[in-house]
């Protein structure tokens, strides 16, 4: 098996200075570059859309949640800045796939969702966009992606404990 980039980093570090623990380097490391592929290779069914991923994010969150939700409950959901949900939402008000509601009370509240173009191209995309990730995934087995996907939420569990972040 070939080496991945982490393990030639990983080496150089080693020659230089013999002592270095790397591991947490090897692990986050990995983890890091995956990220960065899985974003690189763009979401070809969101991006035959002409959606990108946050956009299809703030879709995905106002279709499950199945009611209206304000700018910040959306950025909450797609753990996203306003600035970049506020950017987003204007786009997709623009293409006709969200609808916005001002509070009768508040006119600083906003309260958006899905219009009936906007719910049906989230029904018809998730199917092929976790098509699309299940293709990504197809060099792991079923028992190394469950096994994978169990050690990863442990590792967001803690994470989310120490740093911030936890949901609910």
């Amino acid at each position: 098996m070939t080496d991945d980039i982490v393990a030639a980093v990983v080496r150089q570090w080693n020659a230089v200075n013999p002592d270095l623990d790397t591991g947490p380097m090897e692990l986050i490391g990995r983890i890091n570059r995956c990220a960065a592929l899985l974003q690189q290779a763009e979401d070809a069914p969101l991006r035959a859309a002409g959606l990108t991923r946050g956009e299809f994010d703030l879709l995905g969150a106002m279709r499950r949640n199945g009611r209206e939700l304000t700018p910040g409950e959306l950025a909450r959901e797609t753990f996203s800045s306003g600035a970049a949900v506020t950017k987003r939402l204007r786009g997709l008000q623009d293409g006709g796939l969200i609808a916005r509601r001002g509070d009768a009370r508040d006119r600083r509240v906003a309260y958006l969702g899905l219009t009936e173009e906007g719910r049906a191209l989230v029904d018809r995309l998730l199917p092929e966009q976790l098509a699309y990730e299940r293709s990504l995934l197809s060099g792991l087995d079923e028992s190394s992606r469950e096994g994978l996907s169990g050690q990863l939420g442990e590792l967001l569990i803690q994470l989310e404990g120490r740093l911030g972040g936890a949901r609910r």
